[in-house]
Formats: structure tokens, C-alpha cells, sequence
């Protein structure tokens, strides 16, 4: 009778311990968040084929081992049955449901060991309902008849997300150490920020395994602001101390007055992040950048960037110490680049082309993600390029730095030209709206929040041809300004100028000034950039609905940057360039976050100068009066001494204009060295 107990004793314990593993009464992992970025197109846009409906999503799950640690680690891999509504993701993809995904299927030949309390993250860009917002999703994962998860996905659209998450970085800096993080709540209620944490790799060698970090402490809210009202923004700067080049999930918790705390989630690559102005394509046949009098140029345009790799005769010289441009390109073999030394000195990983294009064949963005997959092992981050608003929701999240390339002037461009009913009903087709570069910079941005964006701008080109009868191939001045500048005020964080050649500074003399302004104008204002997050946007008209001003901002814990965009241009019929009038009165109204409650100073400021505004302040927004046309930008801060600093910092800047002695769009003898220098070759 005893032994009778004892077995049943015995079997009753071993059940207990088990029973949740055998009969998937405790599944063995946990959806401990998601994340869902809602897929959108823009109105402004016309296409000759209509775009289908933006109704998809890019969905990240956050997936926890939830075994206890004395649980063998689970083991992911091709074997591994995950299923979304009874799919696998080749079978998802093959049926245009999803674009692209990043699930332990993406890899034949891998395996991922899973520890015990360790956190991985899939994502996938659902292209179509139920992939998209308002969509409920079956996912299993697992062996049929006790699947390690069993989960009712719902892709719900956020009410608070992060929208901006940066780590600034000095130049010579190979970690971060801080890091600003901006949220959106656009719910009904204000939320309360209550902690925040990282999850990181523990080997950076294997960038799926994440394992929790402690809870960052002292967190520092903007102004000391770590509520965000209701249909509001906010957010904090947080000492990390030295992180690793790597991916990171960052998981913050809100309080909210109902009592249950809301956790929002993002992943994405550490990276230090550094306002670049890159050249494009300098070196190659006609492009001498082992010269010095070439560098010189682009050095009194503020690039420090450019379309290149190591580059025997200029990369092993004195002239690379010199005049140093930061490498991007393919950037392999990864055992040159991936190094101590190299990395202040690297920009990006961009390989690819306009894969949306590929040559005429469009690359799928699972392959796009192939490609790319190889860096995740390494410090290098990636970028794309996105050519076209159409259908670049399907290469959503795919890099760690996405940016656009698309043109308004005098340049092949995806969108029809012809279709633009913007001037009174008249049609041309060398030109588009030049505002809609920033509403294709604001839909790049919201597709891949909270990464940070960047754009190749239209600046001065040797290689375009004749449009719709224009005869001038290049965009004039004040087309690159407005161009560059609505892009900027979507809060970009690198230009890529498209393409300062030796052959383009020599035919285009007349644009040199007006890029060197936007250079200077860019080193003034990098830091709010990269610190701050767009916030307002608003496109103004006037009687007879005839497009006014566009104003936007870019709001971050020192100051708003306030942009004013003018939309009063027309095409002249004989030129066939874009004009702009003089300047005329006009009035504005920026909306400020909560946390810049307490502005002090409002100034204007571009390349020559620091100026007063006529400005005042009510509860919510910082009014301006202004005589203006073209482009304005203003600064709203708290710290009334930050006026005085950033004309400091403009003198700082024309001094070393000064010195460097070299000055092709003023001085007649400089332009003629470029010129004698291109006859040379």
C-alpha cells in the first residue's frame, strides 16, 4: 500500500512540473509587447497609376523564453512551425500578405538559441488586412500539439508610441552614452513617465538574444516635464552609460490615471547619431578627390560626407587627415571597416541602389532584407534608398537608416509631373510642387519611426537633361534652398547632396554660394535636429484657396526650431523656373509642446546673421510677425542665452571659412584652379 502512494506521489509531482511543458497549459514564451506602425500615403502626390490603399502595417513582436532558467534553451529554426492565421511567412509572402519579415524562417541555415528569460524581436511588414490596423491575427508557434505560444495578435494603431529615439554622439566617439527619447500620446488622457529599460545582447555576435538590463535611473524629463498631456508630446534624456554598437530593444513604461500602466516598445540599431552632409559621388573618373584644390571645394560646403569607400592616393595620405570625408558604401570586407579606428570615420552601408526600381526590375523587399541581414553581425549600420511614395510602404523598417531620393526639378521622378493642378489649373512638365518633398519626407519618417531619416537633396548637377523644354539642367538657387528646406523642417538628421562632381562645380557656379549658406545654416542647427522630434506641421492658404506657407517645427528639450516655407512661387512660362516674389507681410502661429511652456527668447537666424522677432506667447503656441518670402527659421527657447551662443558659434564657422583660403563661388582665381583642374583630366 505504501508503494502504491509512493508512485502515485511520484507521479503526481513529476505531472506538476510537467504538465505546463507537455501539454502547453504554460506556454514557453511570452508576447510581452508589439509594436504598430500603421502604413499611410500622402495626399499631394500624383502618380499615372493610382497607388492601391495604405490599409498594411510594420508589426514588431517582442518575444520573451518565460521557462524557468533551469529549462533547457529553446532552439528556433527553419524546423520551427510558425504560423500567422495557419501561414508561414514564405507562404505569407508568396501571397502578397506581407512584403517582409525577419522571423527565425527568414534564415534557412540558422539557429537561434533562445535562453531562458532572454528577449528576441520578429518583425514583419504586413502589406493587407488582417496585416494592417484594426487586424486580429492567429499566431502559433511551435509543435502543433502543445505550441510553445498560442496568441491572438491585435494590430491595433497606437495611441502612444516612440516616436524619435536618438544617440548623440561627438565625432570622435565610437559609443553612446546618453540617450533622448521622444513619445507621442495622442490619447485622450495624459500619461506619466515611469521607468525606462534596455534590452541588449549579451553577445553582439548573436543581436537577436536580448537580455534585460537594469532599469535606466534619472531619467530627465524635457524641462523636467515626465507627463505628456493628452494629444501632446514629451519625452527624456537618460545617462546609459557606454552602450554597444548593436541592436536594442528600448521598453518604456507610462503610468496612466486609470491605474493599469502602458508599455510601449521599439527596436532598433545603437547607433551615434551625427549630422552628415555628404557630396554623393566624388571620386571615380572626372572626380579627383586625391586633389587638394577639389577637397578644398567641398570642405567651404560643409561636406564631410560622400558616395565613396577606402580610396588608395587619398585614404593612406596626408590629405585624408586633412580634409576627411566619411565613408559610404558597400563597406566590406567587414574586417576593414568593423574596426576601433575606422568607425568615427564611417557614415553608413548603402550598396543597393533604389532596390524599388533595380534596374527596371524591382528588388522584393525580402530580398532587400537578405542583403542587408549579413551587417546585422557587425557595427556598420545600413541604409536604403526610397525612391518612390507609392509603394515604399513595402520597404518599411527594412535599414537602420532609411532615406529618400526624389527630385522636383529638371530630374527623372516617379511621380507624373503633368498631373500638378497646383498653379491655377496650368501644367508643366519639367517641374513638381516643391513642397511635396516634405510631405514624402514626413511619410519616409512616419513608416520608420523611430529611426532617424535622412535624404539625398537636389543640389547643383552636371548630368540632368532637358525637361518639358526647360533649358537650364540644373536647379537654380532658390529651387535648392526650398527643396533641402522641406526636408530639413521634417526634422532629417543627414543630406546627401546629389552631386557635387568636379565637372557640376564648374557649370554651375551660380549655385555654390546659396549650398555653402545651407552648409553653415545646417552646422547651426545639427544639434536641435538630432536632440529633437518633428511636432508641428501645418500647410497655410490664403483667399481662393492659393497655397500661402508651409509651417512645421522640430521641437526638442532646449528649443523649437520653426520653419516657414513659402508656397507663393509660380512657374515662369519663359525661363521655366520656379519664382519666388519679394517679401510680404505675414503672420504665424507655432504650437509648442507642453514642455517648452516657459519660452524666454524667439530669434531669427540664418547663415549671416542672428535677428529679433516680433513674437508673443499664449498657453499654447509662440505667434510671429514677420516681412518674409523663401525660407525662415526661427529658434524658441527657454534659455535666453542660447541666442548669444549660436551667433558664436555662426562667427566660429566664417572664421574657418576664412582660413581655409578657398572660396569658388566669389573668388574669380579659386573658380579658375577648379576649372584648370577639370581641363587637366
Amino acid at each position: 500500500m505504501k508503494t502504491n502512494i509512493l508512485f502515485y506521489l511520484i507521479i503526481f509531482v513529476t505531472g506538476l512540473f510537467l504538465s505546463p511543458v507537455l501539454h502547453g497549459e504554460t506556454p514557453l514564451l511570452a508576447l510581452r509587447g508589439i509594436s504598430v506602425t500603421p502604413h499611410m500615403l500622402v495626399a499631394s502626390m500624383h502618380y499615372a497609376r493610382a497607388p492601391e490603399p495604405a490599409i498594411g502595417a510594420l508589426v514588431q513582436l517582442f518575444l520573451r523564453n518565460d521557462t524557468s532558467p533551469r529549462h533547457e534553451p529553446l532552439v528556433l529554426d527553419k524546423g520551427t512551425a510558425i504560423l500567422f492565421e495557419n501561414n508561414s511567412p514564405a507562404e505569407l509572402l508568396q501571397k502578397k500578405l506581407w512584403t517582409w519579415h525577419d522571423t527565425p524562417a527568414a534564415i534557412p541555415g540558422e539557429s537561434l538559441i533562445f535562453p531562458s528569460e532572454t528577449l528576441t524581436v520578429w518583425s514583419f511588414n504586413g502589406r493587407s488586412l488582417p496585416f494592417g490596423p484594426g487586424g486580429r491575427v492567429r499566431m502559433k508557434v511551435g509543435p502543433e500539439s502543445t505550441p510553445w505560444l498560442s496568441e491572438s495578435l491585435h494590430i491595433a494603431p497606437p495611441e502612444c508610441w516612440l516616436s524619435a529615439i536618438t544617440f548623440p554622439g561627438a565625432d570622435t566617439a565610437i559609443q553612446p552614452d546618453s540617450m533622448v527619447v521622444h513619445l507621442a500620446n495622442t490619447s485622450k488622457l495624459p500619461v506619466n513617465i515611469l521607468s525606462c529599460r534596455l534590452w541588449l545582447p549579451p553577445d553582439p555576435k548573436s543581436p537577436r538574444i536580448l537580455a534585460a538590463q537594469a532599469p535606466l535611473s534619472s531619467l530627465e524629463g524635457f524641462n523636467g516635464h515626465l507627463s505628456i498631456p493628452a494629444l501632446d508630446r514629451g519625452g527624456f534624456t537618460v545617462k546609459t552609460g557606454p552602450l554597444p554598437l548593436t541592436y536594442a530593444a528600448v521598453e518604456v513604461t507610462l503610468g496612466r490615471d486609470t491605474g493599469e500602466p502602458l508599455t510601449v516598445w521599439a527596436h532598433l540599431r545603437v547607433k551615434p547619431e551625427r549630422f552628415d552632409i555628404s557630396g554623393g559621388w566624388v571620386n571615380g573618373k572626372g572626380n579627383p578627390v586625391a586633389s587638394e584644390t577639389f577637397l578644398k571645394a567641398l570642405k567651404r560646403l560643409y561636406v564631410n560626407t560622400a558616395h565613396l569607400a577606402i580610396t588608395p592616393g587619398y585614404s593612406d595620405t596626408e590629405l585624408y587627415t586633412r580634409y576627411p570625408l566619411k565613408y559610404f558604401n558597400r563597406l566590406a570586407p567587414f574586417d576593414q571597416y568593423d574596426t576601433e579606428e575606422m568607425l568615427p570615420r564611417i557614415h553608413a552601408v548603402e550598396f543597393l541602389g533604389e532596390p524599388q526600381y533595380g534596374g527596371g526590375h524591382p528588388v522584393p523587399p525580402q530580398e532587400v532584407w537578405e542583403a542587408l541581414q549579413p551587417y546585422t553581425l557587425t557595427r556598420l549600420p545600413t541604409t536604403v534608398t526610397h525612391s518612390e511614395e507609392r509603394v515604399w510602404r513595402d520597404y518599411a523598417g527594412l535599414s537602420d537608416y532609411p532615406h529618400y531620393d526624389a527630385y522636383r526639378v529638371t530630374a527623372p521622378s516617379p511621380d507624373a509631373w503633368h498631373k500638378y493642378e497646383r498653379w491655377d489649373g496650368q501644367r508643366i512638365g519639367w517641374g513638381a510642387p516643391l513642397e511635396t518633398i516634405g510631405d514624402m519626407c514626413r511619410s519616409l519618417r512616419e513608416l520608420n519611426r523611430p529611426k532617424p531619416c535622412a535624404i539625398w537633396s537636389q543640389g547643383p548637377h552636371e548630368g540632368w537633361g532637358r525637361y518639358g523644354g526647360r533649358k537650364r539642367t540644373s536647379p537654380t538657387p532658390d529651387e535648392i534652398r526650398l527643396q533641402a528646406y522641406h526636408a530639413i523642417s521634417t526634422r532629417i538628421t543627414s543630406l546627401y547632396w546629389f552631386n557635387l562632381s568636379l565637372k557640376t562645380l564648374v557649370e554651375w557656379r551660380d549655385t555654390l554660394e546659396e549650398v555653402g549658406r545651407i552648409g553653415r545654416e545646417l552646422r547651426l542647427l545639427d544639434a536641435f535636429l538630432l536632440e529633437g522630434d518633428a511636432y508641428g506641421f501645418e500647410r497655410l492658404v490664403r483667399e481662393g484657396n492659393r497655397p500661402d506657407w508651409d509651417i512645421a517645427s522640430v521641437c526638442g528639450p532646449r528649443a523649437a526650431v520653426l520653419f516657414a516655407l513659402d508656397l507663393d512661387y509660380t512657374p515662369d512660362p519663359e525661363e521655366r523656373v520656379f519664382k519666388f516674389e519679394p517679401p510680404r507681410p505675414a503672420q504665424w502661429r507655432f504650437p509648442l509642446p507642453a514642455y517648452l511652456g516657459n519660452v524666454a527668447d524667439v530669434f531669427r537666424l540664418d547663415a549671416d546673421g542672428v535677428y529679433d522677432a516680433a513674437w508673443s506667447r499664449d498657453d499654447a503656441a509662440v505667434e510671429i510677425q514677420e516681412q518674409a518670402s523663401r525660407v525662415v527659421v526661427y529658434i524658441a527657447a527657454p534659455d535666453a542665452a542660447l541666442r548669444g551662443q549660436l551667433e558664436q558659434e555662426r562667427r566660429q564657422l566664417i572664421a574657418a571659412e576664412t582660413a581655409l583660403q578657398f572660396d569658388p563661388a566669389r573668388n574669380d582665381a579659386d573658380f579658375r584652379a577648379l576649372e584648370e583642374l577639370l581641363a587637366s583630366l
